[in-house]
Order: C-alpha cells, then sequence, then structure tokens
C-alpha cells in the first residue's frame, strides 16, 4: 500500500489559511494553565452546541438510543456536556502534540502497565484496543513515556493537510502510523513484538463488517480485530482513556481479553463491545457521539437518522 508523504510546509497555500489559522490559535491557547485552556474548550463547546443543530441533532439521537432510561431532560444536559467535551478535545489534541513530557506527567497516571509489560516480555505483539472518545488524542503521551515504541492506526481524512496534522500528532508519541485498511503491516509488526493503538469501533462501511447491538441497538462493526490478534499472534489489551472532574486524566490499561481470538471473529467483538460499554457508562459524555454510529445497516434496519428535524 502506497504511504507517501507530504510534509506541513506543502500545504501552505491560501485554500489553507484557515487551518493554519486555528493551529496557531490553538498553540496559543495550549500555553495557558490548563485549566484555563479546558474552561475555554468548554465554552467552545457551548458555542457549536447552539449554533449547531445538526450535530446537535445526532448526539441526541445517539444518546437517546444508547440511554432510554433517561430522562428527556437528562439526555439533553448529556448532549451539552459531550460537546463541552468535544471543545475540550481541541485542546487536549493541542496538548497531546505540543506539551512538555514534564506537563503530561503531572496531568495524567498509566493503570494497568504490568499488562502491557507481561504480554512484551513473553515476546508477543500487543493490540492496543481503544475507541474514539474525546480524550483519545492526548493518551499517547503518556504511553510513551511508559512503553517501547509503538505503533499507531489512522483513518484517512478526505483532506490530506487534516490527514498530516494527524499523523504528524500521533507521531509525537507513536514511532510510526499505520493506515487503518493496511492489515499487512499491522501483522507485520505485531509478529515483531510490537504494540500498536488501534481504535476500531468506528465501521464506514459493510466490507468486513457484522451487526452487532450496541447498548442493545443494531449497529455495524468491523471484526478485524479478531484477524489481526490471530494473524499477528498478539495478546489485546483494551487502553482507555478518561478526563476526571478535576481536568486530570487516567489512562488504562486492562487485562487481557479472555479467550481472544476464540476463532469466531463476531463473538470476539461482542466481547470487545462489552468492555468499550462499560467504559463508556463510567464517563457517557466523553464517548464520540456526533459521529453517526447506527448508520450503514443493512436494508431492513430502521434508518436511525431518517427524523432528527424535532431534535434540532
Amino acid at each position: 500500500m502506497s504511504d507517501e508523504r507530504k510534509p506541513l510546509h506543502h500545504f501552505w497555500g491560501p485554500r489553507y489559511w484557515l487551518t493554519w489559522l486555528g493551529m496557531g490559535v490553538l498553540r496559543v491557547l495550549c500555553l495557558l494553565p490548563h485549566s484555563v485552556a479546558l474552561a475555554t474548550g468548554r465554552l467552545l463547546g457551548r458555542l457549536v452546541h447552539c449554533a449547531a443543530g445538526s450535530r446537535r441533532a445526532i448526539v441526541r439521537r445517539n444518546i437517546e438510543l444508547c440511554f432510554p432510561d433517561l430522562r428527556a431532560s437528562e439526555r439533553d444536559a448529556l448532549a451539552k456536556r459531550h460537546f463541552e467535551a468535544l471543545g475540550m478535545s481541541l485542546m487536549e489534541m493541542g496538548l497531546g502534540r505540543w506539551a512538555s513530557d514534564k506537563t503530561h506527567l503531572k496531568l495524567a497516571r498509566l493503570e494497568g502497565l504490568e499488562h502491557l509489560r507481561t504480554a512484551l516480555d513473553d515476546g508477543k505483539g500487543v493490540i492496543l484496543l481503544s475507541a474514539h472518545f474525546t480524550t483519545l488524542e492526548i493518551s499517547g503521551r503518556v504511553l510513551a513515556m511508559n512503553c517501547p515504541p509503538f505503533d499507531a492506526v489512522y483513518r484517512k481524512n478526505r483532506s490530506e493537510f487534516i490527514t498530516e496534522i494527524q499523523r504528524t500528532g500521533r507521531e509525537r508519541s507513536a514511532d510510526d502510523t499505520i493506515e487503518k485498511r493496511d492489515i499487512k503491516k499491522m501483522v507485520r509488526n505485531l509478529r515483531k513484538g510490537r504494540p500498536i493503538w488501534y481504535a476500531p469501533d468506528q465501521s464506514y462501511d459493510r466490507k468486513g463488517s457484522e451487526v452487532i447491538s450496541f447498548f442493545g441497538v443494531p449497529s455495524m462493526h468491523t471484526t478485524a480485530t479478531s484477524t489481526l490478534a490471530r494473524l499477528g499472534h498478539a495478546v489485546t489489551l483494551p487502553f482507555f482513556p478518561r478526563r476526571l472532574e478535576d481536568g486530570s486524566y487516567v489512562h488504562q490499561i486492562l487485562p487481557p481479553l479472555e479467550n481472544f481470538p476464540s476463532g469466531d471473529p463476531v463473538e470476539d467483538t461482542k466481547q470487545y463491545v462489552r468492555v468499550l460499554e462499560q467504559h463508556i457508562r463510567s464517563c457517557p459524555e466523553q464517548y464520540l457521539w456526533i459521529h453517526r454510529k447506527f448508520k450503514n445497516l443493512p436494508e431492513g434496519y430502521e434508518d436511525c437518522y431518517a427524523d432528527l428535524e424535532a431534535l434540532k
């Protein structure tokens, strides 16, 4: 698979100036005290919550489907907190890219490192199995300070510039970045005994995916993790971040998934989803609800996003 790179200065043209301006503003905001930067992010999130009716409707529908026991006022409050978390995620993306190791050591702690060390000492590759939380981009830095060189999986954006911003940001922590479709490279690196940081909870098409319940709702999920673990002879460790109320972070490496891979990719994926749901319940506002989690279902399933006008 071709992996031709273009340096960021390649994108120095008028069509990219607005993005460069945003990056410059973010760089300045990251110089503020952490509490002030997060407060700025929360304010930005509230503004987007007020202005982005279509996105607000998607978030509300996802929360409505996944937390049907909540009252309408509670679901709306959770949606608002999610937009605040999205705003803070911009600041955290900047911190992941520019903040010093000293800053990250002060703000974050890593739990469960013994699970990773045990797997690596046994000569195994490791899949650090994560998901799309708003705190995702800050996770790599604390991992890099406690872990041997690892690789991070990314998805290409429609914009080459945004793709390079994402990749270079993750390469502040990761030794290498691998496009999500490059299964061969992931398998090769796992067989070399390398850890790979992988978040497979978003399925953008039906190829290699199955309908699996997510909070009781049918959803498309890729089953590629099971194949990676089998072909890469790898141990699979869930790895999830969480922002605490005081603005600090805890990153947890959980024990290996049991009997994984089992030979049944669907059952393996269900096990991952159960662990993911449990973590989401601990910080529901921090999962990426703005994504259309229940799209691209096969014919015969209800279109969960067909009637969003009332939720704007």
